[in-house]
């Protein structure tokens, strides 16, 4: 059933996504483990969404999302050397450039596959973009403040995708992650300097 909000129409699962990715980003930012629940949960919703309009590419990442996300609720927990709560770190120049290529080899498979197996008509972009968040959900899980770059790019993409699909209220609301992507850059850049902590929640 059709919502209308404003002067576009959205779905209730699509409004219920939003709100529950709105709190995931503002958990993440906050270093609350119980951000990765909200994760969880709002990658299942979504991933129904992007099935309804024909994103192959982003129902898949969902699923991808829900793995990674138990993966990052035990590291941020648990993940340092002394399974202590996990720090906030940067990448070294080394892993600068693994990031950089796992995404460009990423975007490379997927919009192959995407193209032959798929119907979508955007599989250069839905490949692009799924590759880029599979490399911040990872950064991410692993507290490298580098996450935040990423999802600032993949997010202004995101935008026009999402535009073009018709999906209104979701291109609004990455439209806030963009700016949800500054704020957390900002504060876990502050952060760094004192391990990780000073915004840590229990």
């Amino acid at each position: 059933m059709p919502l209308h909000l404003a002067v576009f129409a959205t779905t209730p699962l699509e409004l219920l996504s939003f709100i529950l990715s709105v709190a995931t980003v503002w958990f993440n930012i906050r270093q609350s483990h119980w951000g990765w629940l909200f994760a969880i949960i709002s990658s299942a919703t979504y991933g129904l969404v992007f099935f309804g309009s024909r994103l192959y590419g982003d129902m898949g990442l969902q699923l991808v999302f829900i793995a990674v996300s138990i993966f990052g609720w035990y590291q941020w927990l648990h993940g340092d050397d002394s399974h202590d709560k996990l720090p906030v770190t940067s990448l070294d120049a080394r892993g600068r450039w693994t990031a950089a290529a796992a995404w460009l080899g990423g975007f490379a498979v997927l919009a192959w596959f995407l193209k032959t197996y798929t119907d979508t008509d955007v599989p250069n972009s839905d490949g692009f973009l799924t590759a880029g968040s599979l490399v911040g959900q990872l950064l991410l899980s692993r507290k490298k403040i580098e996450n935040w770059h990423v999802w600032i790019i993949v997010d202004v993409l995101y935008v026009a995708l999402y535009l073009h699909k018709n999906l209104i209220l979701t291109a609004i609301l990455y439209l806030v992650f963009v700016g949800m992507a500054i704020v957390g850059l900002r504060a876990w850049s502050g952060d760094a300097d004192t391990g990780g902590r000073r915004l840590a929640m229990e």
